[in-house]
Parts: C-alpha cells; sequence; structure tokens
C-alpha cells in the first residue's frame, strides 16, 4: 500500500473525555466539534447523560463522548451521572482525561485518575487552561498523573481559546481504529431532539438564575410535535424542589420564564435548522431527584 492510499484510509471510534467538574470538558467538546453540542454553565456538574459530537476530520470520524463531571455521588441523581461518566470511558476507543492545570492535583483528580488506571484503556493526557499557567508548573502535575497512569500522549490546551486543539484533532484522527463511518456526515450529533431541548432549556435556568436556583431543577421535554409548515412546538416542562424556585423561574409576571423561553428557543432554531415555537410550564415537584422514573426521562440509566 503506498503512502498516499494511507492517507486515505477511513477511520471512525469513539473518544470518552472525562475529568473533575469544571474541568473544561464540555467547552473542550463544543470546541472540537465548532458547535455547541453540551451545555457550558460556570456551575458544576451540569452535564447529565453523555453527549455524542460526530466530528469529521480528514478521513476519520471522531465520535465524541462528553460525559458528567466525577464527583462523590450523594443522591441518587448523583449516582446515576457518575455510573454513566464511568460507562463513558469503558466504552470508548480513546479516553481523554482532562485536567484542570490551574487547580493542579486535586484529591477528586487522584481518585480519577487511580480508577482510570485499573481500566487498561487508551488514555491521553489534555492538560487545559494551561494558557493561564506557567510552562514549569505542568511538568510536576504530568509527572504526578504519568506515575498513576500509562498515559500514552500529553497534551496541552486551552479549551476557551481553541490553542492546541487542532494538534489533539489531528493526533486522534490519525490514531482511532480502522474502519468504516457510523454515521451519515452530516450528523452533528445523536442527542435526541426533546433531550437537547430539555438541557438547553436547563442551560438558561443556570445563566439566567445564577445562585438563585441551584442546579436541583431539571427540564423534561413533555411534547415534541411536527407541523405541516416544517416548524415544530415543543412543550418543556421545568421540575423544581421548592415553591420558592418555581416563583424566582417565573419572575414578576412571567419575566423571568419568557426571557429563559426566548433565548432556549433561539438556540433550539439555531441547532435544529428550522422554525421552533417552545412552550414551558414550571412545576414544584419535591424530591425529583430520587425518583427512578424521572432520572431515567432526562436520559440516565438509574445506578442504585
Amino acid at each position: 500500500m503506498t503512502g498516499h492510499d494511507q492517507d486515505n484510509t477511513t477511520r471512525c471510534g469513539f473518544v470518552a473525555i472525562v475529568g473533575a467538574p469544571n474541568a473544561g470538558k464540555s467547552t473542550l467538546l463544543n470546541r472540537m466539534a465548532g458547535t455547541k453540542l453540551s451545555i457550558v454553565s460556570p456551575k458544576a456538574q451540569t452535564t447529565r447523560f453523555r453527549v455524542l459530537g460526530i466530528l469529521m476530520r480528514d478521513h476519520a470520524q471522531i465520535l465524541l463522548v462528553d460525559t458528567p463531571g466525577i464527583f462523590q455521588p450523594r443522591r441518587k441523581l448523583d449516582r446515576a451521572m457518575v455510573a454513566a461518566a464511568w460507562t463513558g470511558s469503558e466504552d470508548a476507543d480513546i479516553t481523554l482525561l482532562i485536567v484542570d492545570a490551574r487547580a493542579g492535583m486535586t484529591d477528586a483528580l487522584r481518585a480519577i485518575a487511580t480508577r482510570l488506571a485499573q481500566q487498561k484503556r487508551r488514555l491521553w493526557l489534555v492538560l487545559n487552561k494551561t494558557d493561564l499557567v506557567k510552562r514549569d508548573a505542568l511538568l510536576p502535575l504530568t509527572a504526578e498523573l504519568s506515575a498513576i497512569l500509562p498515559v500514552e500522549h500529553v497534551f496541552m490546551v486551552s479549551a476557551r481559546s481553541g490553542e492546541g486543539v487542532d494538534d489533539l484533532l489531528d493526533r486522534l484522527a490519525a490514531d482511532l481504529p480502522v474502519g468504516p463511518c457510523l454515521y451519515p456526515e452530516d450528523d452533528l450529533t445523536d442527542l435526541p431532539d426533546r433531550l437537547l431541548a430539555a438541557e438547553l432549556v436547563r442551560e438558561q435556568i443556570f445563566l439566567q438564575t445564577h445562585e438563585e436556583v441551584p442546579y436541583a431543577a431539571t427540564a423534561e421535554t413533555e411534547g415534541f410535535a411536527e407541523r405541516p409548515d416544517g416548524s415544530v412546538r415543543i412543550d418543556v416542562t421545568i421540575y423544581v424542589a421548592r415553591a420558592s424556585h418555581k416563583a424566582i423561574l417565573i419572575g414578576e409576571r412571567g419575566s423571568r420564564i419568557r426571557a429563559i423561553g426566548e433565548k432556549a428557543r433561539h438556540e433550539l432554531t439555531r441547532l435544529l435548522g428550522r422554525k421552533c415555537h417552545l412552550f414551558l410550564n414550571v412545576k414544584e415537584r419535591a424530591g425529583w431527584d430520587e425518583e427512578r422514573a424521572r432520572l431515567r426521562a432526562i436520559g440516565l440509566d438509574d445506578a442504585s
């Protein structure tokens, strides 16, 4: 086989993005895929299920699996999120461990690294936020992680600015297993549209309510109906644990919920490529995050 033929070899594989909360996983996924696929919020633990970003690079199809931040689970919801994160790593051809270079070696990172070491997976280390850290400070961190983990490659990137991300993508495209593409090239994500709708509504709740409403609010798409003109009607219910949260979300004369709906609708229209009619409803439901049916509805398998 000539070198030219080798360059045209089709490759395809799954790449899991794992790390502690706030390491920059979702920002990196969005930067790599060139579009908004996973919600990005200043709050920790906003990604609740695996998002598949599909990316063509040369002759390779890179299937990016974003996972919830791995942390010490307390509630049933937390346990399901952590289980989803580990499953994402185990299913992947290559696992990227994303590390916040500014935070350095934390207890959470050490625990993740120790568990990843037991999985015997192909593992690449990606030091993120390296634009904010002096280079000589990165060497001890890299050495410490390499002592725990069998790391194949180390990349230094800034998910925020994009620095170093092209190098990472080129290497992934060259190193994935040889095989046919699993998805049509024009598919951006296999995340069902109804989950995407709920997730975008939840992102706006985070962005527009800040510290007033904690992450114990969830959104579920109750209805997703095609209209004859090609547009779609989407009905999303937001569940909160307390009456005070419901009042904050609705806002004075409904101003807050209108703003949340408007921004989410704009994002949905852009991502789905068609007109969206979004209707929001807020319901109080104490203990929703302990209910198995609700966990399944937001895309998480229950992990007891």
